[in-house]
């Protein structure tokens, strides 16, 4: 009777333990994962469905001709987020240490190699600027190859920077459309219409970048200067909030780490008192 009732009373004590797994920072994770899961579906759906309308899947030989492809980074890049973030969810939810170890270490990886890219910016800032030039006049060989590319090329012109070219107008006669020597082209010795200067013309005229590279008043019509001296003006003068994000993205992946390595032991703590009670 004593040896039943000792059982019946160290049940209960068992029944009345506190879980070391804080529910808190269990769905805090959970959370944290969904909005990045749901992200990475979001950008990688925005990227297949891009390469569909290129019909990218049925000419996958022309990636070799495009180093810089926005479909394919957001496919990527999605992808990622979705793996990752699919990983956190299902760690957290059902308490699976191999998952949270997953999700920490690549969220570590990416901030490492993140890290990494801005030691090598900072330290190699003439070479990477070499490249950024020549992945740019890539893009401008390739301008009438790929909408996207066409379409990011119009908008760092006409939107953000108000340049034309690499490093200067002339950088157009890269393009076999815009060559002056191009035989048959009548965009022959022109530039995009996206190199072109606002006007008061209610329509907007796609046709006014045409002969203008040899236009004795190409100053007043288009832009000249080059898109990479813009950009590191650009650059100069935004410091601070492009500094400040760049820290909020570091301070998220971070704290993603923290929580992913808390859930983690707490749920160890857990599974060495079961054991521990059996």
């Amino acid at each position: 009777m004593e040896k039943h009732k000792n059982r019946k009373t160290k049940g209960r004590g068992i029944r009345k333990e506190k879980s070391e797994v804080s529910c808190c920072m269990k769905y805090l994770m959970f959370g944290f994962n969904v909005l990045f899961w749901l992200v990475g579906a979001g950008i990688c759906g925005i990227g297949l469905w891009a390469w569909t309308e290129k019909d990218m899947f049925s000419n996958i030989g022309k990636i070799t001709t495009v180093t810089l492809d926005p479909a394919l980074i957001f496919i990527i890049s999605g992808g990622v987020m979705f793996v990752i973030g699919f990983c956190g969810c299902i760690g957290a939810l059902r308490e699976n240490t191999c998952l949270l170890m997953f999700f920490s270490v690549s969220v570590g990886l990416i901030f490492a190699v993140e890290l990494l890219f801005g030691v090598l910016a900072f330290a190699y800032k003439d070479w990477i600027k070499n490249q950024i030039e020549s992945q740019v006049k890539n893009m401008i060989i390739n301008y009438r190859e790929d909408l996207d590319l066409q379409n990011l090329i119009d908008w760092v012109q006409q939107d953000w920077l108000h340049c034309c070219g690499v490093n200067s107008y002339a950088d157009w006669e890269l393009n076999r459309y815009f060559n002056c020597s191009s035989q048959g082209s009548i965009e022959a010795c022109g530039v995009p219409f996206s190199c072109c200067k606002p006007t008061t013309d209610l329509i907007k005229n796609h046709h006014c970048g045409f002969k203008m590279i040899n236009n004795a008043d190409r100053e007043n019509k288009i832009y000249t200067e080059g898109c990479i001296s813009l950009g590191e003006k650009w650059l100069e003068t935004n410091l601070i909030p492009v500094a400040a994000i760049a820290v909020g993205i570091a301070v998220v992946q971070i704290l993603g780490i923290c929580f992913a390595s808390i859930l983690r032991c707490d749920v160890n703590a857990q599974k060495a008192k079961w054991g521990y009670n059996d």
